[in-house]
């Protein structure tokens, strides 16, 4: 659901970016308090996987394809404010390298499909987990369900942004239901991978996943024939498996993902852009800024063989993802590490 330059005019485009760079500020704060030590690494990788998913485009429809947002798995498995930066990240990596998704629509594709899919599922995962039972399996249904909802509601919020500042005149409601209809699909899609996800995660770190915290019912002790809360542990059940091998897999994976089985993702638009051509959205469609760039359009410039091109094209484009995630990742970390301190000082000191 990449929107490229062209669809939504200058002033809504404007307003978007103000509205993603608010959102931005707001939840590089937000950071500090879901990031340590052991999820700050985790953060950077959820980028990179983000990033190698979204290339492998899955048939939905004759002739019409999806591909993970990301948002509901990002909030998830991070948190929501550092899930907004991750799949920011991510789609400033495929603008400015790949030629993906329009460089002055950046502020309307990071509202679309960094802010609405974190915000809408990340409130509905909470509320879902409110009323099922305290069991990691509730967990992952929770992300299913949100997941499939964060993706038609992206695409309720595109409607809405070219209701407002489309830069060609059609019939809103035929866009609103081609829209809406073919993301349900996707929704789907995007659901199954972001459940699986998630459930992989938490059978082997659920202490590293965010959504999860808090599941664990304290142990009731019998004491004096009164049952009372027995003391929380002071670290947590010992893991399966360690975060330096999770780390390791999950970047082998999106490497495997990204440079290999890309090859055979559907090559049928997606859902924007079939609704976009279909529509008559299209038609004034802007080159890219970044159409010249080495990468643009996941492929590597003077590399002939299509497989090796798109390969390395992805596998450049993990590479350079998790180093520019793990680096915003840390430095946010750092942050909160030196506004705890002076307060560490001053109590210490009283």
């Amino acid at each position: 659901m990449h929107v490229p330059d062209g669809f939504i005019n200058a002033p809504v485009s404007a307003v978007t970016g103000v509205v993603a760079a608010g959102a931005i500020a707001v939840s590089l704060r937000g950071a500090r308090r879901e990031l340590d030590e052991r999820t700050a690494p985790l953060a950077g990788l959820v980028a990179a996987f983000i990033f190698a998913v979204q290339m492998l485009n899955f048939p939905v429809a004759a002739g019409t394809s999806g591909h993970l947002l990301g948002g509901a798995l990002a909030a998830i498995l991070v948190g929501p404010f550092t899930g907004v930066l991750c799949v920011s990240v991510v789609l400033l990596m495929q603008g400015v390298l790949f030629a993906d998704g329009g460089l002055t629509a950046l502020g309307v594709n990071i509202t679309d499909m960094a802010i609405v899919t974190t915000v809408v599922s990340y409130a509905l995962f909470r509320g879902l987990l409110a009323v099922l039972p305290r069991k990691r399996r509730s967990v992952t249904v929770a992300s299913f369900v949100a997941a499939l909802v964060s993706v038609p509601a992206a695409a309720v919020a595109f409607t809405l942004m070219y209701a407002v500042g489309g830069t060609t005149d059609v019939s809103i409601g035929k866009v609103a239901t081609a829209m809406i209809g073919v993301h349900v699909l996707i929704g789907i899609g995007e659901a199954v991978i972001t459940a699986l996800t998630v459930g992989a995660v938490v059978a082997v770190r659920p202490d590293l996943v965010h959504g999860a915290r808090g599941l664990r019912q304290r142990l009731r002790l019998r004491v004096n024939g009164e049952l009372v809360d027995a003391p929380a542990p002071a670290a947590p059940v010992a893991a399966r498996t360690s975060r330096r091998t999770l780390w390791l897999t999950g970047l082998v994976t999106s490497l495997v993902l990204a440079g290999f089985v890309s090859f055979y993702a559907s090559a049928n638009p997606d859902g924007l852009e079939k609704v976009a051509h279909d529509q008559g959205i299209d038609k004034k469609t802007g080159k890219h800024a970044a159409s010249d760039s080495p990468l643009a359009d996941y492929g590597v410039r003077d590399v002939a063989d299509a497989r090796l091109s798109g390969g390395l094209a992805g596998v450049i484009g993990v590479g350079v993802t998790v180093v520019a995630g793990s680096t915003v990742f840390w430095a946010v970390r750092r942050r909160r590490d030196a506004d705890v301190s002076p307060a560490s000082t001053a109590s210490t000191g009283a």
